[in-house]
């Protein structure tokens, strides 16, 4: 009878001694001892710094002493050494989730802003909107440059060839007030009463604010490419302006029609602009970015345009505000030119002077921004 080698070695003095499975090798049993070793070792300071930062996240930074906010970034820094050995010499896959959960922890308690949500927003309007708005000069003129030959084109346009009206306006918006639209029905749209707080600044408001910022985030995010469709959007909407002005000019109605576009205009065309202008920032530093390649350029810049662009969304929010209730609340012609005029006073003089380093809008004086120093960040080690 044949038998089948199976491989195992014959037994007897002369074979090879047989192979144990189950007993660890030495470089084994040496990374357990090592991996005991370091714990011991460090768990103690691992436990104070959890008890900080357990403190701190529940109590703020009136639950820790002075003492202990002193001691807290040295045993960050520890705790972040032990990690990063924990990593090189391969610990258990619990004790290396704890420590990065702790230092993640410890990291945005050391590092982390110490502002609340509220203040950020403060900060945020009275500081960082405008003085990005300021460093975007010549951005806005060409927006605005845009935007006013788009008006000049659609009034010339439509009040040649009044055809031209239904081209350039969607027939969703034109709402019936078209070249065949009479005096006195644009006249009683001019002057509508009031359609009652729920339907004005509930329901019309929140429409206006959902449309316009669509659009002007639109114009903001296709700055990417060169800037051209951020142009072809303001002139688009400045044609629809102007092809409205021309068909009211048609029935004597010109100034009248000025006073209601201009109640909320200042402020709804103004962020229009301002978005417009956004992404004229993104698409310079894309064509010209200068010793930077492009990606570095706009991570430099981009937060700018990022900034105009969030504050004009909230432009919009007033501006849907103002057009849904207040516009038809004002039904003077000249009480809306003053409205309007006091609405571009506050905002050029908020853009202007709002946040500079010798003035706010108090008239008081203001230390220049600078960057504070934590006071347990000098020196600190950041994962």
């Amino acid at each position: 009878m044949t038998t089948v080698d199976m491989g195992v070695p014959a037994a007897g003095p002369a074979g090879p001694a047989p192979t144990i499975i189950g007993v660890p090798s030495e470089p084994r049993a040496q990374i357990v001892l090592r991996s005991a070793e370091f714990r011991r070792g460090r768990e103690e300071s691992w436990r104070e710094l959890e008890d900080l930062v357990t403190r701190v996240e529940k109590r703020g930074i009136n639950g820790v002493s002075a003492d202990e906010l002193q001691k807290m970034p040295l045993l960050y820094r520890s705790a972040l050494s032990s990690l990063s050995v924990a990593r090189s010499i391969a610990l258990d896959r619990n004790l290396l989730r704890y420590l990065e959960a702790l230092t993640l922890r410890a990291y945005l308690v050391v590092y982390g802003p110490r502002t609340s949500l509220l203040a950020g927003l403060g900060h945020f309007f009275r500081y960082g909107f405008p003085d990005a708005v300021r460093r975007a000069g010549w951005h806005i003129l060409i927006a605005f440059a845009a935007m006013a030959l788009g008006i000049a084109a659609g009034f010339v346009l439509v009040n040649s060839e009044a055809e031209w009206f239904n081209a350039i306006v969607p027939d969703g918006l034109a709402g019936g007030r078209g070249p065949s639209a009479s005096a006195e029905y644009l006249r009683s749209v001019l002057f509508a009463p009031w359609d009652g707080f729920k339907e004005g600044f509930i329901v019309f408001a929140n429409y206006l604010f959902q449309n316009n910022s669509m659009v002007a985030i639109l114009s903001f995010g296709v700055g990417f490419m060169a800037g051209v469709p951020t142009l072809l959007l303001l002139v688009y909407n400045g044609l629809i302006v102007g092809a409205f002005l021309a068909i009211h000019y048609q029935r004597g109605l010109l100034i009248d029609c000025i006073g209601w576009l201009s109640i909320h205009g200042v402020t709804e065309l103004g962020a229009f602009i301002l978005c417009g202008a956004a992404g004229l920032v993104v698409a310079e530093k894309i064509i010209f970015p200068g010793r930077y390649s492009r990606l570095e350029a706009l991570s430099i810049h981009g937060k700018q345009a990022a900034i105009i662009a969030c504050g004009a969304v909230a432009m919009l929010f007033i501006a849907g505000f103002i057009e849904g209730g207040l516009r038809q609340l004002i039904n003077v012609t000249s009480w809306r030119f003053a409205f309007a005029a006091v609405t571009a006073v506050l905002w050029g003089v908020y853009f202007l002077y709002c946040g500079k380093a010798s003035f706010d809008l108090t008239g008081s004086p203001r230390i220049a921004k600078t960057r504070r120093q934590k006071p347990f960040e000098q020196g600190g080690v950041q994962p």
